[in-house]
């Protein structure tokens, strides 16, 4: 019988008795759960259950089915002492099995973990015993500055142990060159053949420097698992200890000058270790993107308190305070401005070089400067709800997270050191009873380069140094990935599905026409239809009441309103009843209005769109609204063409006007007249036919759109709800990051290609080189060090990606 165990987590949600009542019996009724209370006051739920027969994911699932919600933590912290991918798998398939942990991701080249757990179930200290317990080191996560201090004392540290160990190696080296016929007449002198003198000069080596490598090698094999460790230890061991033997030996059979194999061990020791300095200082440059965004923030920030002004740190700014900022100096944080005027250089976050206009009332950005004016603004958003920082903590949670196909890495990784030493095994066995029968030398020489070459650090780090820098340089473009995931699956699209309204165009429409064709005068008309419009949030409803307001009309009282999404406005205005949208609109109410449909498709043949107006029940007129296309939309619409894309334009707008719109940027295909509950309907219609659909959109009614679609693309520019439901955040409001964010997900994903190939490779042909003795070991050695910072520098390789030029060919 297997043992039950006990799990608590806490549950939101609940109102009343009934709530906790009915979530307790949908637990106890689930095969495997022994017994389960839950509590409403605490808003807890103590499960006692078996995990043969459920886990706390069906658990946890039935809860949501009920209605509820299982509260959900995140935490990141830092992980010291990891060496390869074996590493981080080990670390990763132990968080993923303490109870109460819903996910846990494990990054070797950020040497962080990212996990997700039940409120109450676990907590940090579990997470810390659970890696302290495999032998790594276990970190709070610090802010990004701290962490790289640490990184570069930890990188000043290895320095010391490769110069050290530098200095004791070259005399071995020196011994060890002198012994080729081609090389005989270098000087040497005697007492580097001395087995003494180099015991003495390789023992600190192995032990002092190397003594990294057997803490870590104790770990792995402790908690019954293998990494790059375990290879190094065992390959570098056999040829100090084999050395030791053949130096007694020598002593006793008096040979002055035995062949020794203390360089083999010393050599490949230092090598590895300057491999790892290169790769740690190439690694640090994966983060410049973090860095470069930190490096926006400011130290402090002026507040006005009580009349007086004076500096504080930017962490003690609240929500609400009043803060000066002076002209050339940069806007602290997120508000709103309540006295002064400037030009506002924006380009952090639009792309934009022309600074933006500010007055009273105008919201500002964070780490955005100030040109010219002095601004007193108020604080609305601090912090971590910043603007700045929730850039920051997007890209960190994107170069944090694993692709699909670092997954399948990581399977790899895990098994592939048992079987290099199984291979190792053999190889020497081979070579002992059949190829060099009863010669130890000789087939250690093969089983030391197999145990070294084989080291699969290339291998697990070939995917996340890609993933940081893809996405690190992205987010210079302007371009947020909200995971490694979604920046594999964008180079799969293969239609785009683009929103009209603030996509592919303005999204600031203006009144152009105002018909009146009824008793009602134009300014009575126009007064009225503003006032109805005032209650709607809609884009072409704004640009009415902006038009009103411009020419001084005053609004009046509404005394009902209704919107109807993809039709219009019902509205009662003074006592008067009024319509305004569609044909259908006015179809349904039965008000006729046949004299103006001539003027209507005119004006929608003119890409202006046209609303009719019924007072009364009486027909009355016609307003008609442009929207104007962003000078780069057709551009954006050529680019995605160029790179094979299908462009669809989507809109609720009525099919006259939305061609007139697509005809002006290059779109042959446009589905108007769909309202926003349709418009997911229409991404899994294209889904059906096979294709991977990307839906790019800026609205409130694109959220559900944007959910559906394999990836959303979200205008910065946009609400927060449809930035929120979206994969990708397009920071510039630009079309043109469309084709930069498929053509970074293309470049990342070639670059990771080049990565594992050249790592499979490597191993691949390494292993049967040195298995035939073809490989020296120290060659090996720095082979294996090198391949490692091979992979990172070419996947720094993004970091320099210019897609101006992509424009342009």
């Amino acid at each position: 019988m297997s043992k039950e165990k006990d799990m608590t987590f806490s549950i939101s949600g609940m109102t009343c008795a009934a709530c906790s009542a009915r979530v307790e019996k949908g637990l106890n009724r689930m095969n495997g759960v022994a017994e389960a209370n839950v509590n409403l006051a605490t808003e807890q739920a103590s499960v006692r259950y078996d995990p043969e027969q459920i886990g706390i994911e069906q658990i946890t699932d039935k809860v949501v089915k009920l209605g509820y919600q299982v509260r959900v933590l995140h935490a990141d912290f830092h992980v010291t002492g990891m060496t390869c991918a074996a590493c981080s798998n080990r670390i990763e398939k132990k968080l993923n099995r303490l109870p109460g942990v819903k996910q846990a991701t494990v990054n070797l080249a950020l040497e962080t973990a990212t996990v997700d757990y039940f409120e109450g179930a676990t907590d940090i200290p579990d997470v810390k015993r659970a890696v302290e317990k495999l032998g790594f080191g276990f970190k709070e996560k610090e802010n990004t500055a701290d962490h790289t201090t640490s990184k570069e004392q930890e990188m000043e540290k290895q320095l010391g142990k490769f110069l050290f160990a530098l200095i004791l190696t070259l005399p071995l080296v020196w011994a060890m060159v002198t012994h080729f016929e081609f090389t005989a007449f270098i000087w040497m002198p005697d007492m580097f053949m001395n087995p003494w003198v180099q015991l003495a000069l390789a023992t600190p080596v192995q032990f002092i420097v190397g003594a990294q490598f057997y803490v870590g090698a104790y770990k792995a094999l402790r908690n019954k698992s293998a990494n790059m460790d375990v290879l190094v230890a065992l390959g570098t061991s056999a040829a100090y200890f084999y050395s030791i033997y053949l130096g007694i030996e020598a002593m006793q059979l008096g040979i002055v000058m035995p062949d020794l194999y203390f360089e083999t061990s010393a050599v490949i020791i230092t090598l590895i270790v300057l491999g790892k300095l290169f790769e740690a200082r190439a690694k640090g440059k994966t983060s410049q993107a973090i860095q470069k965004l930190l490096g926006l923030q400011v130290k402090t920030a002026t507040v006005l308190r009580d009349g007086e002004t004076f500096e504080i740190p930017l962490e003690d700014v609240r929500v609400g305070d009043h803060l000066i900022v002076k002209p050339g100096e940069k806007i602290p944080v997120d508000g709103l401005i309540v006295e002064g005027h400037s030009a506002v250089d924006e380009s952090m976050i639009t792309g934009e070089s022309i600074p933006v206009d500010k007055g009273l009332n105008d919201s500002v950005i964070g780490a955005t400067i100030n040109k010219n004016g002095s601004l007193t603004m108020v604080a609305t958003k601090v912090g971590k709800d910043t603007a700045l920082s929730q850039i920051i903590k997007i890209v960190e949670n994107a170069q944090g997270s694993k692709a699909n196909i670092q997954r399948m890495t990581d399977k790899v990784s895990g098994i592939f050191v048992p079987v290099v030493v199984v291979i190792a095994f053999i190889s020497f066995l081979i070579w002992y009873f059949f190829i060099t029968p009863g010669n130890v030398g000789a087939a250690l020489i093969p089983t030391i380069s197999i145990l070294v070459i084989a080291c699969p650090c290339a291998l697990g780090l070939a995917t996340p140094t890609s993933i940081m820098a893809g996405s690190g340089r992205a987010a210079e473009l302007g371009l947020l990935f909200k995971g490694g995931e979604h920046l594999e699956n964008t180079q799969l699209i293969q239609t785009v599905v683009l929103d009209k309204t603030g996509t592919v165009t303005k999204g600031e429409p203006t009144l152009t026409d105002l018909f009146t064709e009824g008793n009602v005068e134009k300014n009575t008309l126009l007064q009225l239809v503003a006032s109805a419009e005032k209650k709607s949030e809609h884009p072409l409803a704004q640009a009415i009441v902006t038009y009103a307001g411009e020419n001084k009309l005053s609004l009046l009282g509404v005394e009902q309103f209704e919107a109807i999404p993809g039709h219009g406005v019902k509205a009662i205005v003074q006592g008067k009843s009024l319509l305004i949208g569609t044909r259908k609109l006015l179809d349904d109410a039965s008000v006729s209005f046949k004299r103006s449909k001539e003027q209507m498709t005119k004006l929608e043949l003119e890409g202006k769109t046209a609303m009719l107006i019924s007072v009364d029940g009486q027909y009355e007129g016609i307003v008609a609204v442009a929207d104007t296309v962003k000078e780069t939309s057709k551009q954006a619409v050529a680019r995605m063409r160029k790179l094979g894309l299908e462009v669809i334009m989507l809109t609720g707008d009525n099919k006259r006007t939305a061609e007139a719109i697509a005809k002006q940027v290059g779109i042959d295909q446009v589905v108007a007249e769909v309202l926003p509950e349709e418009k997911s309907a229409v991404i899994e219609k294209l889904q059906r036919d096979g294709k991977k659909v990307a839906m790019v959109g800026d609205g409130l009614n694109d959220a559900p759109a944007l959910a559906v679609a394999d990836i959303g693309m979200a205008i910065g520019t946009g609400t927060d709800v449809a930035i929120e439901a979206a994969d990708i955040t397009l920071m510039r409001g630009d079309l043109n990051s469309v084709a930069d964010a498929i053509i970074m997900s293309r470049k990342t994903m070639v670059n990771i290609k080049q990565n594992l190939f050249f790592a499979f490779v490597y191993n691949s042909i390494g292993i049967p080189i040195a298995a035939v003795g073809l490989l020296a070991p120290w060659v090996a050695g720095a082979a294996m060090a090198f391949s490692s910072v091979s992979v990172v520098l070419n996947a720094l390789r993004l970091q320099k990606t210019k897609l101006e030029k992509e424009m342009e060919s």
